[in-house]
């Protein structure tokens, strides 16, 4: 009793048999004959391909994998198959070639250059613009729904997302902006104390802290912890249906997703920039006190003479300006995001990276314009 696979080749004239016998297992090593078989077909020098069994005692799927590979080959080669086969081995390969494979349908390795791949990106930002174009009318429109009243949006919706944004922020919000008016005052304090200009060092961070950097702060962490948020909640919700759920009961979207986190973070970012710069403000006066030795009463009458009140609007508008950025970045990717977990996983990274990016060519744009108004 035959316990291997065997394959046995015979050539007549233009006819090609190949004979299949023992016992076909998962796992097993199939013979060499088996590789020259499909190179016997694959070369095409015999017009007939005739499939018959010698001595089978056993077989599973690895024997219909080997006889389909056979027939796919000698159909690619235009050879003419007669077949000899066991009845469900036989209703098995009509089962595999019932249906055409579609045009396309295979997956198949490829490489781009990077040629291609700036190429292929270039023509995909059209696409990618009108979308985003239409994503911010809908958000647009939404926004002028909710003085006349016609809004969708739930109040406890808005209460929820500024309860999350605000005071759930706060614990890392006056960890990172206490530490970094500390860096910037122990910066500062390196130059300055060469000078004996130490005093300068609570303008320096006033300064900093109110006018732009408490901003960036804040945005750079809401970016990561809430925008993220925004998109892997919204982008849960397209792979579980919920959105189009939403859509079919007639409630829209924009307006019950997008909407109250939008005016959440508007909210929420400035009210945080003020309390980041307090505690920028707070690091810079314990550096100031316990390193530079001067007096605490000296420090704070330094830092309300040289900061004025122009510096605290301008920050409170970079933060405005990246509310709305964090908002509409998160949301956009969780309502474009894909019907798969991989999906909510992009959606989420590029949720941040973009609203990073945003934050950074916000503040360049804004500070160009600063610079030439004047102020």
């Amino acid at each position: 009793m035959e316990t291997s696979p065997q394959v046995n080749i015979r050539r007549a004239g233009e006819e090609l048999s190949v004979r299949v016998g023992g016992a076909w297992k998962m796992g097993a090593t199939l013979p060499p004959q088996a590789g020259e078989a499909l190179s016997a077909v694959r070369e095409g020098s015999a017009r007939t391909l005739i499939l018959a069994c010698d001595g089978l005692t056993d077989w599973d799927s690895s024997l219909l994998v080997f006889l389909v590979q056979l027939v796919r080959t000698a159909q690619e080669t235009h050879l003419t198959v007669r077949r000899d086969l066991p009845h469900g081995l036989e209703r098995l390969i009509q089962l595999a070639f019932a249906v055409p494979a579609k045009q396309g349908a295979s997956r198949t390795a490829r490489t781009e250059g990077l040629l291609a791949c700036v190429g292929s990106a270039v023509l995909a930002l059209p696409e990618k613009l009108r979308e985003f174009t239409a994503f911010l009318g809908d958000v647009t429109l939404a926004v002028l729904r909710v003085p006349l009243g016609r809004s969708q949006m739930r109040r406890q919706d808005l209460l929820a997302a500024m309860y999350e944004c605000g005071v759930l922020a706060l614990p890392i919000i006056s960890l990172t902006s206490l530490l970094f008016g500390l860096i910037l005052a122990f910066v500062g304090a390196v130059q300055l104390a060469q000078f004996g200009a130490q005093i300068y060092v609570a303008g320096l961070v006033g300064i900093g802290m109110l006018r732009v950097m408490g901003a960036i702060m804040v945005g750079v962490v809401m970016s990561g912890r809430v925008g993220a948020s925004f998109a892997a909640l919204i982008g849960t919700m397209q792979v579980n249906e919920e959105v189009d759920a939403l859509s079919t009961l007639g409630i829209s979207p924009v307006d019950f997703l997008v909407l109250p986190r939008m005016l959440a973070l508007t909210v929420m970012v400035p009210l945080l920039t003020l309390y980041a710069d307090l505690m920028g403000i707070l690091g810079g006066f314990l550096v100031g006190v316990s390193m530079l030795d001067l007096n605490a009463l000296e420090y704070l009458n330094a830092t309300v003479r040289m900061v004025s009140f122009k510096h605290g609007v301008i920050g409170l508008c970079y933060a405005t300006v990246f509310g709305i950025i964090i908002a509409l970045t998160g949301c956009y990717q969780g309502i474009r995001c894909g019907r798969s977990a991989q999906a909510v996983g992009r959606a989420t990274t590029t949720a941040v990276v973009h609203g990073i990016v945003g934050i950074i060519v916000a503040t360049a744009i804004i500070t160009v314009i600063c610079n030439v108004i004047g102020v």
